[in-house]
C-alpha cells in the first residue's frame, strides 16, 4: 500500500523522466532532484525501460550497438543538448507574465 510519504506518478509522468535522464546528459541524482522525486526510483525507471528497450532491439544483457547506431546516438544527443539550450535561452527571453 505504501505510505502517506510515498508519492504516485502517472506512467506519462514516469515516461518523460525517463526520456530526461536519457536526453539531457544529466546525472540520474540531478533529474531526480529537480523534478522532486527519488533518485533510487528513477534509476530503477531508467533501469527497466532501458532493459525493455534491449529486448525490443533483441539485444541480450551485454549487447553492443553497432558503430553507426552509436554514432547515430551520440549526434542525436548532441543534437538534443543543443535544441534544450536554445529552449532555455528562448525563456529567458520570454516577458514575464
Amino acid at each position: 500500500m505504501g505510505s502517506e510519504y510515498t508519492k504516485r506518478c502517472t506512467e506519462e509522468f514516469k515516461r518523460d523522466a525517463i526520456a530526461l535522464v536519457g536526453s539531457s546528459g544529466k546525472a540520474v541524482t540531478v533529474v531526480g532532484r529537480e523534478l522532486g522525486i527519488s533518485s533510487e526510483s528513477l534509476r530503477g525507471w531508467y533501469r527497466k525501460a532501458e532493459a525493455e528497450a534491449e529486448a525490443d532491439r533483441g539485444e541480450g544483457r551485454g549487447g553492443e550497438l553497432a558503430s553507426a547506431g552509436r554514432e547515430e546516438l551520440r549526434r542525436l544527443r548532441r543534437e538534443n543538448r543543443e535544441q534544450q539550450r536554445t529552449i532555455e535561452s528562448l525563456k529567458k527571453r520570454l516577458p514575464s507574465s
